[in-house]
């Protein structure tokens, strides 16, 4: 059995620090801020990423740099055979294709995973890899099984704000404001490649309650797994922890015998969406 590498971005939200951890490579996201390069978790916190964000400052994301990409790739292969690399969703970022592109002159040693996963959906499917591993599958196996159940997730997002959306173009400026007048807390959806409108809510009661409604619904429609015993559960958040660890309670609530994960949004989906959102997801437990 070869030796095999697995790489993601940071958009999995996994920390340079638990990537030591786990004993993966993470390429951190670049960011231009104000007219300046930052990268993910190297010299951008999520701290000083919100202080920014609030502060009104122009803040865009950019894939990883080819040669990022290519140096580790080459560095890796000088310690192993093969290479799982993971990166965002192709429906979010032209990362995923890039690498596809670079990865044709690897001669099959290195496998680009295209499974339309972001944050918390991600990371999971990093840990999964990790053990198929360790399972003695090779990157080519991994590859295919990552990708067969690429819709095995979804993600629901409460937002706090239609600043960012609206700053974004992903809503028009006159709903916008008619969603602030009414303090509307749109509900949307990651299912695959895009972020969607799914709901709208007047209060974050209601707007978690839909969310918890429309996992539950996931389960019993999509996953045929009313208990949720073969799903994972993961909250993750921006900004606001105590809010996301008060979400945690009442979801456990509802599934006490889950294990259910908090994180941070990753800060590529915190652009887009400002402080304050809340978001609940589900990701179908590796076989």
């Amino acid at each position: 059995m070869g030796k095999i590498a697995v790489v993601t971005d940071s958009n999995s939200g996994i920390t340079q620090k638990q990537a030591i951890e786990y004993g993966v490579n993470v390429l951190p996201m670049p960011f231009f801020i104000d007219g300046e390069t930052y990268f993910e978790d190297i010299d951008l916190t999520q701290e000083q990423f919100y202080e920014k964000l609030e502060n009104k400052a122009e803040i865009s994301t950019s894939m990883p740099a080819v040669g990022s990409v290519t140096d580790l790739w080459d560095n890796l292969l000088k310690e192993f055979d093969e290479i799982v690399h993971i990166p965002m969703s192709s429906g979010l970022s032209s990362s995923c294709e890039t690498a596809i592109m670079l990865a044709q002159d690897y001669d099959n040693k290195v496998q680009v995973v295209n499974n339309q996963r972001i944050s918390v959906t991600q990371k999971q499917v990093v840990l999964d890899a990790i053990e198929l591993v360790k399972r003695g599958k090779s990157a080519k196996e991994i590859k295919d099984y990552l990708e067969e159940t690429k819709y095995d997730s979804s993600i629901y997002i409460m937002v706090d704000t239609l600043y960012y959306l609206k700053k974004g173009g992903r809503i028009t400026p006159a709903a916008a404001a008619l969603g602030t007048l009414l303090k509307l807390k749109p509900v949307l959806q990651i299912q695959g490649e895009k972020l969607d409108a799914f709901a709208k809510a007047r209060t974050l009661k209601q707007a978690k309650n839909i969310m918890i409604e429309a996992i539950k619904n996931d389960f019993v429609k999509r996953f045929k797994d009313e208990s949720g015993e073969s799903m994972h559960l993961a909250i993750a958040y921006t900004k606001d922890r105590e809010t996301a660890l008060e979400f945690k309670a009442q979801v456990q609530e509802i599934f006490p015998n889950q294990e259910i994960i908090v994180d941070p949004l990753s800060l590529s989906v915190a652009c887009h969406i400002g402080h304050g959102a809340l978001a609940l997801a589900c990701s179908k437990k590796l076989k």
